[in-house]
């Protein structure tokens, strides 16, 4: 698989007003594991639009909910492990290139709903940026150092 690509997505770190960021359980993931919303991109789609449908489809929280404060200046990379390639998305990609972006949630809780069309979550929670590196699956614990490093004065 060293000759497959990568997938193009968008992702989001969303802070709340106490500056916590907001984190989901996977359905499909039997770790102890949490994310940030993320995912692909459809083909031609501006990764910021892909971001704000990613928020939403995996949230619940509308656009009208969120403001855009930053966006990394390179997109971030992270590898799937080789036994997840060619299992985890319809192309066999070795990982994704994600374009990520810092927004903050200006609703409330309750505009937050994982029960979506098609949900991906089970749970969510706000956590301390501290903690995100801990909360990953392990292939993508430096992706999210990486987040935390680009988005730390904002932090």
């Amino acid at each position: 698989m060293k000759d497959a690509g990568y997938r193009p997505a968008a992702a989001v770190m969303l802070l709340n007003r106490e500056g916590k960021v907001w984190v989901g359980q996977r359905l499909d993931n039997a770790l102890d594991a949490w994310q940030m919303p993320q995912g692909g991109l459809d083909p031609g789609e501006d990764p910021l639009e892909g971001a704000y449908r990613e928020l939403e489809e995996e949230t619940g929280i509308a656009r009208r909910h969120v403001e855009l404060i930053a966006r990394a200046p390179e997109e971030l990379l992270y590898d799937l492990p080789p036994d997840l390639i060619g299992k985890v998305w319809k192309k066999n990609w070795r990982g994704q290139r994600q374009s990520w972006f810092l927004m903050r949630f200006a609703g409330e809780d309750s505009d937050v709903n994982i029960q979506t069309a098609e949900p991906e979550f089970r749970a969510w929670k706000w956590a301390e940026p501290a903690e995100l590196p801990a909360m990953i699956v392990p292939f993508k614990k430096q992706l999210y150092e990486d987040v935390l490093r680009t988005f730390a004065q904002w932090l």
